[in-house]
């Protein structure tokens, strides 16, 4: 009888053990939360789970695992991230009193490897909403023509901090040959860090081929690459007001800017008389806008035109959000734009107010 009971006790024994290799475990305490009573486990922008604090602030995520996961605790203003892999128990500490960066992590070693650069993505984030928060409180009351002023020295201001982040992300991936390394990549910007997410894309084209994280970033990065650039734009048919078919490659032989616009876009409106002055100064010189609408309402869109006295060629198969060219352009926003060579190739993107001029100045002579 003993025998059968050890037994038993041996299968379930086994069945747990399988079982573990098949999910992680988190183990977490937060000293000091004040008033914040709940920690939430994110995988990217998607919330997985969250959970009151137990006795002595301490908290339990158990979850099912294949494969290891870029996940980030969340307390507060506070984010943690890690890199959790199945099978693993991973302990970890922090104080809401201390600094974000401060905290303990254990029983993970691609956790531990990546909390040197976690550091550096929280500075970033720091900076972005401080100047996020400045921005705001300066364009309250101002008018259109400042906000765009103020919008160019911010982010610029901005932009050299994300080059200095990408470089440390590039040169930390290339000295972790692992998910730690593809961790500090997956935090870049694509309008920034374009060129190296795509040079990163192609060096591991080969490797995680079984973590389907990866996959999915070299999947994305495909579409990204196809509108790089350096790539040429693709095709692209749509019908102007009197439903005339007009064809993106009859304006090969000029730089010509895509702009993707629509009627009710504020930004975009209060764009426009800067696109109407650059044409006015560029068209004879090779210079032409091509303007595809995202309106689904015919006369807004011909009153709009009217308004804002745009003399180039316009667009739009009124479909909104429904149009493949969303899809094609990889548009996710509006105003999106791109600048092609006479040759139909991309060499610019999203450039408005001053950048777009200093641009055109710059290249076409």
């Amino acid at each position: 009888m003993k025998k059968a009971i050890f037994l038993v006790v041996g299968v379930v024994g086994l069945m747990f053990g399988c079982q573990n290799k098949e999910q992680f475990t988190i183990e977490g305490n937060i000293e000091n939360p004040g008033n914040i009573k709940v920690v939430s486990l994110y995988e990217g922008d998607t919330k997985l789970d969250s959970m009151f604090f137990g006795d002595n602030n301490k908290f339990q995520f158990v979850r099912q695992a294949s494969q290891s996961r870029l996940l980030s605790l969340r307390v507060g203003k506070n984010r943690y991230d890690l890199i959790t892999s199945p099978g693993e128990t991973i302990s970890f500490k922090a104080d809401l009193h201390k600094d974000v960066n401060d905290y303990l992590v254990e029983g993970s070693e691609l956790s531990k490897t990546i909390q040197p650069f976690a550091k550096e993505r929280n500075h970033r984030d720091y900076v972005q909403d401080s100047l996020q928060g400045v921005f705001s409180k300066l364009t309250a009351n101002s008018t259109a023509d400042e906000i765009e002023k103020l919008r160019a020295e911010y982010k610029a201001k901005f932009a050299n901090e994300l080059r200095d982040y990408t470089n440390k992300a590039v040169d930390f991936s290339a000295k972790n040959n692992d998910l730690a390394g593809f961790y500090a990549i997956s935090t870049l910007d694509p309008e920034v860090a374009e060129a190296e997410i795509i040079a990163y894309a192609d060096k591991i084209k080969n490797e995680f081929t079984e973590n389907r994280y990866v996959t999915q970033f070299k999947e994305e990065t495909q579409k990204l690459k196809k509108m790089a650039i350096g790539q040429p734009a693709p095709e692209l048919t749509s019908f102007t007001p009197s439903n005339k078919e007009v064809k993106l490659s009859s304006f090969k032989g000029k730089y010509t800017l895509v702009d993707f616009w629509a009627s009710w876009c504020m930004p975009c409106r209060q764009e426009n008389p800067n696109l109407v002055k650059l044409y006015n100064a560029y068209h004879t010189k090779g210079f032409d806008i091509l303007s595809v609408s995202f309106d689904d309402n015919p006369g807004s869109w011909m009153r709009a035109i009217a308004d804002d006295k745009l003399a180039w060629t316009h667009v739009s198969d009124l479909k909104a959000w429904s149009s493949p060219i969303v899809i094609d352009y990889r548009v996710k926003a509006l105003p999106t734009s791109y600048i092609l060579d006479p040759n139909g190739i991309i060499i610019a993107k999203n450039l408005r107010g001053e950048e777009l001029a200093d641009f055109l100045k710059k290249t076409i002579k």
